[in-house]
């Protein structure tokens, strides 16, 4: 054989290694982006059907529990005071007994949870009313607080979910035209009872805010409190509060940044029975 040959053979050679490796390098690329792929459709697999099934528990909570008197609806009587819906506690607590509220907004109307206090403020954030294991977690009232609603400052906590449940429509109270029609919320409690909330302050604020205190050493620091709460609004709703308002605080997370959140502040302006 001669060089000519030879050189062209090993050339030759050369080119098909160069190819075989090149095709095992593709080869391995696609098979590394196929699991990248399968890896990532399983994720958002598993976080839909965690919003799923956390959704159709809530939904099948509301049905268990809540009652509606449609009389009333039917004869045009508005609902300003929440008062035409009714919770049975006693099922509730058969299934939760760490339940202590339920809280209803007429709009935004997918807010519409039972209320859980934990033994801490980790507890319940990724674990549902009925104790599975899920993302959507559970609203709850701050660890620290009373559970009668009657500190002066009650904390609420709820996620900020991407299909739109749990706390994610509080979001809908940064334009003041939602608040306008939508000024309030209500809080049913075991003892038959529905307090109203008139909101008073809307802010974005950050998770160290003044607006997340809950004990007061006296009334100067309350005043304080109130205070920094309206000057944190992003409106000015006009609704007046003092020393003898009970407050109840609605917390979630927002799109802004990590230690951002929605903070919505609520004060007492009736108590009733529920269901009459």
């Amino acid at each position: 054989m001669g060089r000519k040959e030879h050189g062209r053979d090993e050339k030759h050679s050369r080119r098909d290694r160069r190819k075989k490796k090149g095709g095992i390098i593709s080869t391995v690329i696609l098979i590394v982006a196929i699991c990248v792929f399968a890896f990532s459709a399983f994720q958002l697999y598993k976080i839909f059907n965690g919003y799923h099934k956390g959704e159709s528990e809530y939904d099948d909570l509301v049905k268990l529990a809540v009652t509606e008197d449609k009389g009333e609806q039917e004869n045009g009587t508005d609902d300003q005071d929440g008062s035409r819906f009714s919770v049975d506690f006693d099922a509730l607590r058969q299934i939760n007994p760490d339940v202590v509220a339920w809280i209803r907004f007429d709009e935004p109307a997918v807010i519409n949870y039972p209320v859980v206090q934990g033994s801490d403020n980790s507890e319940y954030l990724s674990k549902t009313f009925k104790g599975y294991d899920n993302t959507v977690g559970t609203i709850f009232v701050n660890a620290y607080n009373h559970a009668d609603f009657n500190d002066r400052n009650t904390i609420i906590y709820g996620h900020y979910m991407y299909n739109g449940t749990m706390f994610n429509e509080l979001e809908q109270y940064h334009e003041k035209s939602f608040w306008e029609k939508y000024p309030s919320f209500y809080i049913y409690t075991p003892d038959g009872n529905v307090a109203t909330y008139q909101i008073y302050s809307v802010g974005v604020v950050k998770d160290t805010s003044e607006g997340y205190t809950y004990q007061f050493a006296d009334d100067a620091a309350f005043a304080s409190f109130l205070e920094a709460t309206k000057a944190s609004s992003l409106y000015d709703t006009g609704v007046e509060v003092g020393n003898d308002s009970q407050i109840v605080t609605l917390s979630t997370c927002t799109r802004e940044g990590n230690d951002d959140r929605t903070i919505v502040h609520g004060v007492r302006v009736n108590v009733q029975p529920a269901g009459e």
